[in-house]
């Protein structure tokens, strides 16, 4: 089976800007830090295994209090 290397470059576009929607979604809820917890999770898409890694350890992360948050 050959895998095309344009299709596998659009499925790794799609899974980034999906991890990068839903990195800023989990960043705002469990780090102070929103906006760089989904850059992180942008460039783990061109791994998908640590994109899947990423993903798990910040739904299982605690959420912030707001005394926490500021």
């Amino acid at each position: 089976m050959e895998i095309n290397a344009t299709f596998l470059g659009q499925v790794i576009i799609v899974l980034a800007v999906f991890m990068a929607f839903a990195g800023y979604y989990l960043g705002k809820r469990k780090t102070k830090t929103p906006a760089l917890t989904s850059v992180a999770a942008f460039f783990t898409a061109i791994v998908p295994l640590f994109a899947i890694i990423f993903l798990v350890y910040l739904v299982l992360k605690d959420d912030i209090t707001e005394k926490e948050g500021v």
